[in-house]
């Protein structure tokens, strides 16, 4: 049975990186089966994803992977690759409100989300029976303005200690400090109730309501020391409203469809494309 892998990088734009990339996998036997890419403009950067196989490779994967090396030193990339079937460990952060918490851990549990939920981490404790009854751990970490950074700190070295790859902010309505953004550079996601950066900060649905949106939704990006501010949405799901539905109803209704797995994730940063 075939090996598939999935290889990611981001590098200076530049004439000829898909034909010198390619080259590689040509030249070893490594069968290409999906290709994503995509170039900004703003930033000047490229992302290239590949999913590929075993089946015709010419030589061992560890002595391919050495081959990647080689050429991500020569091009200046900045690259991942690992097996796709590997599950990213995900460490769920979430306040008062459960309607997301629920849905991801209603399609983890039933196995739509082909992930490894470590826990989930809280500034209350009003989502725990809910958490404790899907048989996952609780850590609840108290917080004010004058704790905060200990705090941070919690979050960080539960992710050390649980090998966490992901932190997802299902509704997490802490805003989190420059540091601990950098810290978390493509390794956090938040879902956004509100398709960004049109209705930023509290009760956006309200005041797409109140402005008398026909049209909003849900989108998840990466978190960013910018609040609200990623444009690497990872996925948007949206919904027709009408003034018979309540901003309560939209908030609800939208969120159905949580984030692609992150490694199914395609972004325009390059730790999106897990």
């Amino acid at each position: 049975m075939n090996s598939e892998y999935v290889f990611t990088l981001s590098c200076p734009d530049r004439l000829g990186i898909v034909a010198l990339v390619s080259d590689v996998f040509y030249r070893n036997g490594a069968f290409i089966t999906e290709v994503s890419n995509y170039s900004d403009q703003q930033s000047r950067r490229f992302f290239l994803r590949f999913v590929f196989d075993d089946r015709q490779l010419g030589c061992t994967i560890e002595e391919f992977g050495a081959h990647l090396a080689r050429l991500a030193a020569e091009l200046d990339l900045d690259y991942r690759f690992r097996p796709l079937a590997a599950r990213q460990r995900v460490l769920i952060a979430v306040s008062k409100y459960d309607h997301c918490l629920n849905v991801l851990l209603n399609r983890w549990k039933s196995g739509v989300l082909p992930i490894d939920v470590t826990g989930v981490v809280s500034n209350h404790a009003d989502c725990r029976s809910l958490v404790e009854w899907y048989g996952i751990p609780y850590h609840h970490f108290p917080v004010s303005r004058e704790t905060r950074h200990e705090q941070e700190q919690q979050i960080l070295d539960l992710m050390r200690a649980e090998r966490v790859d992901l932190l997802v902010l299902a509704r997490y309505m802490q805003i989190l400090s420059d540091g601990m953004c950098r810290q978390l550079a493509g390794r956090a996601i938040n879902i956004h109730h509100s398709f960004l950066p049109g209705f930023k900060g509290a009760k956006p649905y309200h005041q797409a309501y109140e402005r008398g949106v026909k049209v909003i939704g849900a989108t998840a990006h990466y978190v960013t020391s910018d609040l609200d501010e990623d444009r690497s949405s990872c996925r948007r799901s949206s919904a027709s409203i009408t003034r018979s539905r309540s901003s309560r109803w939209c908030t609800w209704g939208t969120i159905q469809s949580p984030p692609r797995s992150p490694r199914r994730c395609v972004c325009t940063s390059p730790s999106a494309w897990y």
